[in-house]
This record gives C-alpha cells, structure tokens and sequence, in this order.
C-alpha cells in the first residue's frame, strides 16, 4: 500500500501510536508546568507585591506563562522522566 496523499507542505499522516506518544509528550510537558510554575510562585510568595512577578492577578498568570515556557524549552527533566513513565505503564496494560 502507498502512504496518504498529503497536500504540500503538510506533515505526514501519524500512525495511531505516535498520535499517542505525542499526545503522552504533551501530558508530560503540561505536568511539569504545572510543578514548575507552583515552584516559581512559591520561590516569588515572600518577596512582596512588586516582587518577580508582579501584582495580582496578573503576577500568577505571568509565572504560568514562565512555567510553560521553561517546561517546552527542556525544563528541568521532569518532563522527559514522566513521560518514559507513561511509556513504560502504557506497554505494561496493553
């Protein structure tokens, strides 16, 4: 059989277990922005209002945007150790 038709410049179609491994990258990626973004806050709590990040609300949604930022730039390795988790768990239950 012939792979799909893809128009120009399109990608490839993905075979349903690299739609799964892309989607379990993401899921891993967004978990560790969410552990990095708590750290920030965290690190940022007793500086004051106009410390790091800034006041309220917009201090918070700032080290969310900081926290996916370092998470899809590399991150600090979480990402990667969760992800062959779920690598490693998927293969055990099927």
């Amino acid at each position: 059989m012939s792979a799909p038709l893809t128009t120009a410049g399109s990608a490839p179609a993905l075979s349903a277990v690299e739609r799964e491994q892309r989607r379990l990258r993401e899921v891993a990626i967004e978990f560790e922005a969410v552990f990095l973004s708590q750290v920030l806050r965290g690190m940022s709590a007793g500086l004051g209002p106009d410390s790091l990040f800034g006041k309220e609300p917009f201090g918070s949604l700032l080290a969310d945007e900081y926290a996916r930022l370092l998470a899809r730039t590399g991150g600090v390795g979480i990402a990667e150790a969760t992800y062959r988790e779920l690598l490693r768990i998927q293969g055990t239950h099927r």
